[in-house]
């Protein structure tokens, strides 16, 4: 019977040892090594090694495996003796896990490695190659391996250092606050910058360049030593920092108290939330809110809520926040927000996630706005020379129409958005954006993925009813550092022949918006003013298939008035270190349906079915019970902590509606609410309806 030799010791130490590579200072040495350089020990270590081991190693008999092949493996070390221990021996015979367990046991004793001039052990590993000849057996593939007993350490070698403030550097989003917004978007303003504004979330690395927001806010910082005073008012609720990662923690609050005077009841909105962010690595970053809310608002609100909800149901639909149900003598509506932000390259990045988008230069938009209850979305930004281009795709719900399981029925919906710098002063924009249904057969349209194509080519090429589609422009002018205009023209369906003829066609189905800002006016710093005019046909917005209007949870993806409308509107803000303050009045006409069935339809609400149209032609904004409007809103706060965006606030609104017949869903309203907050300010509330 012949004797098996072993090929190779293909000696693979594999070095996810880098901590103790990095910390030993010697390797361990044979006698006949001791008096090279330091330099040159490893390759001496190794040639002793394989020359003891040729040696020393002896064929053994394995019965039924005469010229057997394959791979031994095995795990030794050197100990703080200089003695070789085998720690593990695998093959496929246990008369050669013997064999080499003897060869280690014949070697000598030699002299150990060092850490800091004091005696260490290392570790090896060595896959053996079976069977072994001299010339297969390379010393120089063997390395070190990290020690099984140095894992005992590995928490002690995770360490932290002083927190930074990472978020302001990140690839996360700036919560959507137009408080917030308006401290830096004056400063993204100025001739001559290559920032793109109307596509919103920013990021924190879109605004950095402009306007340091780190610095700001620790500028307000309060000298304070204890925990409590640093947590609530400058800090993270809880905040920790590594070599390539960051987390912060914290605990947030929407709580109002207030009253509305004119129907004599007491209103309240009562909600905690708990916010959870942060990076791994340069690329990776997260976001999630959780909250949970229970509220009770002034009538016109608590109407609209109700208006808004799911059809023969007690579900309400909270404007901005999502679907509820009744709770004692209010709503319950729990939200959850969170995404994942990647940034692929230098000038791309992509979102996955639930919230809200915003793509417009004025307050209202009427392309997409973030006055509709969030939604799930993947978001992909791509930012080169002087183009921005945002493609989203998101998920919206129909509460009216459920599926054969009970659920919302889903409807999807496909925008991009491309804005160019064309010089120092003028940006333009191109929207897009189409509607189409989840069916039964039908699935996901895989035709609307496709980032580059004319949306409406594609809506048509696969039938006329497959989908809804929408084009937009719009711009952005900088008279000066101070001073710029904006607006925006919505394209829904438009008929040239109609328009030339002059008959106020209903298909000619657009909305247009002309604004203009003025920052730091009359050389005051932080005194903004906003001027702002709206207008949207009767019909614009919705569709002859009822699944596909423009809405998510029954709520507009647009104006939050839905269309057959015009407005008038004007905001001035102020700030001064952390108070702050603003007021608002808006002026508009509307028409509404003259009654619950929509039938005649009058081409204000956006869940009407406009096969009941009033008429074919002479469509005039205001048509149908028409509304006069006057809104007017005062708010005085203190930031409590510029970190979180915490707040104290006093705001009072006084609304003023009349329509030409009162009916049960609009009748002649007077409101004066009064409210007394304390809210962590990281999305918006429209209370202007």
């Amino acid at each position: 019977m012949k004797c098996l030799p072993i090929v190779l010791l293909c000696i693979g130490f594999t070095a996810f040892g880098q901590n103790f590579i990095s910390k030993t200072n010697s390797y361990p040495t044979f006698q006949e090594c001791e008096t090279i350089s330091k330099a040159d020990q490893e390759s001496c270590f190794k040639a002793q090694l394989k020359s003891l081991i040729l040696s020393a190693y002896r064929e053994p008999s394995i019965i039924g495996a005469e010229n057997y092949e394959g791979v031994a493996t095995v795990i030794f070390e050197v100990d703080r003796e200089g003695v070789f221990q085998v720690l593990y021996v695998n093959s496929d015979y246990k008369a050669l896990n013997e064999e080499i367990e003897r060869v280690f046991k014949s070697l000598p004793e030699i002299s150990p490695a060092t850490y800091n001039g004091a005696p260490d052990y290392v570790q090896f590993r060595m896959p053996l190659q079976i069977p072994l000849s001299k010339s297969s057996m390379q010393a120089e593939v063997i390395k070190k391996e990290k020690s099984l007993e140095s894992y005992k350490s590995e928490l002690d070698d995770i360490k932290t250092k002083a927190f930074n403030y990472p978020q302001y550097q990140s690839g996360l989003n700036i919560p959507l606050s137009h408080e917030f917004y308006n401290r830096f978007t004056t400063k993204m303003d100025k001739i001559g910058t290559n920032a793109h504004t109307a596509s919103k979330p920013y990021r924190y690395t879109d605004v950095e360049p402009y306007y340091n927001i780190q610095e700001e806010n620790e500028a307000l910082f309060y000298n304070k030593e204890s925990w409590f005073g640093r947590k609530f008012f400058n800090e993270n609720t809880f905040q920790i920092q590594g070599e390539d990662y960051w987390f912060t923690v914290d605990i947030a609050a929407d709580l109002q108290v207030g009253r509305d005077f004119e129907e004599s009841f007491t209103t309240y909105n009562n909600t905690r939330a708990g916010i959870f962010q942060g990076g791994l690595g340069k690329r990776l970053n997260f976001f999630t809110v959780i909250y949970e809310s229970q509220g009770k608002f002034a009538g016109y609100f608590n109407d609209l809520a109700e208006g808004l909800g799911r059809r023969n149901s007690s579900q309400v639909s909270i404007p901005g926040r999502g679907i509820g149900e009744p709770y004692r003598d209010g709503y319950d509506y729990p939200v959850v927000e969170g995404y994942l932000s990647y940034e692929a390259t230098d000038f791309m990045d992509i979102q996955f996630g639930r919230g809200n988008n915003f793509i417009g230069d004025g307050y209202r938009s009427l392309f997409m706005s973030d006055n509709a209850s969030p939604n799930a979305f993947v978001k992909l930004n791509t930012s080169f020379w002087k183009f921005k281009y945002t493609n989203t795709w998101s998920s919206l719900r129909n509460p009216n129409t459920l599926t054969d399981g009970g659920a919302f029925l889903t409807k999807y919906m496909a925008t991009h958005y491309l804005s160019y710098n064309v010089n120092k002063r003028l940006n333009i924009g191109l929207f897009e954006s189409v509607l189409f249904e989840s069916e039964p057969n039908r699935g996901f349209d895989w035709n609307f993925i496709n980032p580059i194509l004319f949306y409406n080519m594609v809506e048509y090429s696969t039938g006329s009813r497959s989908g809804k589609s929408l084009i937009g422009l719009s711009y952005k002018y900088k008279w000066t550092d101070q001073i710029n205009t904006y607006g925006q023209l919505l394209i829904d369906e438009f008929s040239v022949d109609d328009v030339t003829a002059g008959n106020k066609s209903w298909k000619n189905k657009f909305g247009f918006q002309m604004g203009v800002k003025y920052a730091d006016a009359f050389k005051v710093d932080n005194l903004f003013f906003q001027l702002e005019y709206n207008q949207v046909r009767p019909y614009t917005y919705s569709h002859n298939t009822l699944n596909l209007h423009y809405t998510n949870d029954n709520q507009s993806m647009a104006h939050l008035w839905g269309a057959n409308f015009r407005e008038l509107l004007f905001i001035t803000r102020y700030r001064k270190d952390r108070l702050y303050g603003h007021a608002k009045f808006i002026f508009g006409e509307r028409g509404f349906e003259t009654n619950a069935s929509g039938d005649p339809y009058f081409g204000s609400d956006l869940l009407g079915d406009e096969r009941l149209r009033i008429a074919d032609e002479g469509i005039t904004i205001g048509q149908g019970n028409r509304g006069n409007s006057y809104y007017g809103e005062l708010e005085a706060g203190f930031i409590v902590n510029p970190t979180t965006n915490l707040k104290v606030y006093l705001n009072l609104i006084h609304r003023k509606f009349d329509v030409s017949q009162n009916t049960a869903q609009n009748f002649d309203r007077n409101t004066t609410w009064l409210n007394l907050g304390f809210r962590t300010d990281i999305f918006n509330w429209y209370y202007d309806y």
